[in-house]
Formats: structure tokens, C-alpha cells, sequence
């Protein structure tokens, strides 16, 4: 199957497929689907000794304020193999900006299907504060030795938002 024919979901907002890019607390390499050649590839190696606090990637069939898919954090047990697609609820986002403009992160768990332990987290706040700590430190510092790139948080907005930003993110992708 291709990385394009995967679904946003079975109910976008609430119920999303997230296509897993990079895993959580991987080596500091930095994956993406490149979506000409459909294939998952190297992006670049990360010049800070970091690891992705949680795992990455993005919901196909979207488009967000900086032209690329939707972003997505996974909080799971274990690391998610890349390339894998993961059933998930968002529960918040991370608002961010950086040297190419505003730059969202949703944050989402396994879908109760996949996994009973993430039922208690409804939104952002739900999220154990050492995790959104870390989340955050990681963004705030990931691309501090990349020469002309920043990163600047500008806080964590709810579960509302996040299923906002999907839907738009579909509206975007629909109308291109």
C-alpha cells in the first residue's frame, strides 16, 4: 500500500491515522515520507544529541499553516516503528513557530481500540506535566546548532483546538 492512499481516519477529528515518521526516544535522525517517491528517508541528522520525546509523524490527506501535512505527537508505551500507521485521538497542541513560520504540534494517544491506558487523557492538561515539559524542551532545543533555524514555543492550546486544526487541515487540503 502507498503512504498516499492511507485515510486521514475513520471519523477525522475525533478518530485520525497517523503516518509515523520518526519514533519516540530513536537516535537523533531525522525520517520523513517523501511524497513524490512514497518512500520513508533520511531528512537530515539532528547536530543536537536529542531524541523525539514521543513519536512523530502526520495525517495524510492535510495541510497545515506551513504547507505540509499535519503534525502529529503520539504518546505510547513503546517506540512505533516508522512508516507504521497508528489509530489515534488528539488531545491537544503544541503551538510553535520557527524560521519559516507558525509550526503546530497535535499531541494524540492510541485510540482506546489499541490501547485502554490513554482513556484517562482527554485533553492537553490530562498529560503528565514532566511529559509536556519535555515535549517542550525538546522543540525549544532541537535546532539550536542547525545555523539560521529556530524554534519559539508559544504554548499548549486543548483537544478543542487540535480537532480545529484537523479540520482545517482537511479544508486546506481539499481546496488546493
Amino acid at each position: 500500500m502507498s503512504f498516499k492512499d492511507i485515510p486521514a481516519g475513520r471519523d477525522v477529528p475525533n478518530d485520525i491515522n497517523v503516518i509515523i515518521e520518526i519514533p519516540a526516544e530513536a537516535n537523533p535522525v531525522k525520517y520523513e515520507v517523501d511524497k513524490d517517491m512514497d518512500a520513508l528517508v533520511v531528512d537530515r541528522f539532528m547536530t543536537a544529541p536529542m531524541f523525539y520525546p514521543a513519536n512523530y509523524g502526520y495525517v495524510n490527506n492535510t495541510l497545515a499553516d506551513d504547507g505540509d501535512p499535519v503534525d502529529v505527537l503520539v504518546i505510547t508505551p513503546y517506540p512505533v516503528v516508522p512508516g507504521s500507521v497508528i489509530r489515534c485521538r488528539p488531545v491537544g497542541v503544541l503551538n510553535m513557530s520557527d524560521e519559516a513560520g507558525m509550526d503546530a504540534k497535535l499531541v494524540a494517544v492510541p485510540h482506546e481500540k489499541l490501547s485502554k491506558e490513554y482513556g484517562h487523557i482527554q485533553d492537553v492538561n490530562d498529560i503528565p506535566q514532566l511529559l509536556r515539559d519535555q515535549i517542550e524542551h525538546f522543540f525549544e532545543n532541537y535546532k539550536k546548532l542547525e545555523k539560521g533555524k529556530w524554534v519559539k514555543v508559544e504554548g499548549w492550546a486543548n483537544a478543542e483546538e487540535a480537532r480545529k486544526a484537523l479540520v482545517e487541515g482537511v479544508e486546506a487540503y481539499n481546496a488546493q
